[in-house]
């Protein structure tokens, strides 16, 4: 571990790490983005269609293609949000010519501060020579996330047959108001 580290902190070259975040930055944003347009594509066919031809959904969509173009290269420069812009992008249709370029600029600057900022962050980490500190941690959050999660599955198990059985009386009750009533005698009632 010892000489990856080294050549990485000293021998990395920047041109070929800057290419490296580049070209994923480029390949997560022009995927979300079909994504989006495969979305958009699918809805077609469905009852909201209706909504993807609208006057208020056409006037959006020339909007974000006119002016929305700026949030996609800003979306790079922010923590959480890239997919759902570059999705958005791609299910208000917007046009290539346009967020080829957005996206070129947002994964140059994505580029830019991982391979600066980013890196730094890392050599460092390296150099501390705590990853083993940071392994453990990650190790034990997993096992207290799927502890979690198998805990809160196990009690909507538990809550599952007293739901099914106020549903089955809820459904009894309609069957019984439901049924029709026989003409005669207490129909007058």
């Amino acid at each position: 571990m010892l000489e990856t580290s080294s050549w990485l902190v000293n021998d990395a070259p920047f041109a070929l790490t800057f290419a490296f975040f580049f070209c994923g930055a480029f390949a997560r944003g022009n995927a979300t983005y079909w994504v989006g347009r495969g979305i958009a594509k699918g809805m077609e066919r469905t009852r909201f269609d209706k909504h993807l031809q609208g006057p208020g959904y056409r006037r959006a969509q020339r909007f974000i293609s006119r002016w929305g173009v700026l949030a996609v290269p800003l979306s790079f420069l922010t923590i959480g949000i890239q997919a759902a812009v570059n999705a958005s992008a791609g299910a208000s249709r917007m046009p290539l010519r346009r967020y080829l370029p957005a996206v070129i600029i947002g994964s140059l600057l994505w580029a830019l501060i991982y391979t600066t900022v980013g890196m730094a962050v890392i050599y460092a980490w390296i150099a501390l020579d705590w990853p083993w500190l940071v392994a453990g941690t990650v190790v034990i959050g997993v096992v207290v996330f799927l502890i979690l999660r198998l805990r809160r599955r196990k009690q909507q198990e538990d809550d599952a047959p007293s739901r099914s059985k106020a549903e089955s009386a809820i459904d009894r009750s309609y069957d019984e108001s439901s049924e029709p009533r026989e003409m005669g005698a207490g129909a007058a009632e």
